[in-house]
């Protein structure tokens, strides 16, 4: 049934994910965004710029940042582009999905223990993120996933991951949204530092075409 201003009161809205976030009791969790992958992910320049201002965002409002890397071995470190020194762990992993044991055995730390909001974003759309959608929305958290700083090889494997997630119950959005949604209100202290990240569109990636 589509929605309509005249049967959306009838919906039963109980199980839907509406998105909502609470600033203190997210996380950000950037997922495997390594130098490696330079020549091959899609939009690769505008998903590390975008990422910079995630990163910025979460030091300013003093957002958990959770950093992994797929095997670093091979496949070499964070980008040099990103500022992750106030990360509060950077998880080697060879497993697809970051909850690798040493992640878990924080999570409980995470938001003095009340963590409920994970903002994933990162490579591979639909291998690394797709199965750490999966594990953290098994796990009974709330995954909101940026989608303007992920991407795959591919941007038809992108998209498709995307429509996944969105049937899974996650919420699929973007920098700017999920910056402004985390700080509420305009005269929440960081409004102004966070409002100068965003000043400047964010690059679309690829992704309005899908609209």
């Amino acid at each position: 049934m589509p929605l309509t201003a005249e049967n959306f009161d009838k919906m039963d809205t109980k199980n839907l994910p509406l998105g909502d976030i609470e600033l203190d009791q997210t996380a950000f969790f950037l997922c495997d965004m390594q130098e490696r992958f330079r020549p091959s992910i899609k939009y690769f320049s505008d998903i590390v710029e975008v990422t910079k201002r995630l990163i910025e965002g979460a030091r300013l409002l003093n957002i958990p940042l959770v950093v992994t890397e797929q095997y670093p071995k091979g496949l070499l470190n964070t980008v040099s582009e990103l500022d992750i020194s106030h990360a509060v762990g950077v998880f080697p992993k060879t497993k697809f999905s970051v909850l690798v044991p040493e992640l878990l055995s924080i999570l409980p730390t995470l938001c003095d223990g009340k963590l409920k909001h994970v903002v994933l974003f990162g490579f591979g759309a639909h291998v690394c993120i797709q199965q750490t959608v999966i594990d953290f929305l098994k796990r009974g958290y709330e995954v909101h996933i940026v989608a303007d700083a992920t991407s795959s090889r591919s941007q038809m494997d992108r998209c498709f991951a995307f429509e996944r997630f969105r049937h899974c119950g996650a919420i699929v959005t973007t920098s700017e949204a999920i910056l402004l949604q985390l700080v509420g209100d305009k005269e929440h202290p960081q409004f102004k530092p966070v409002q100068n990240l965003i000043k400047v569109s964010a690059p679309e990636s690829g992704l309005t075409a899908q609209l």
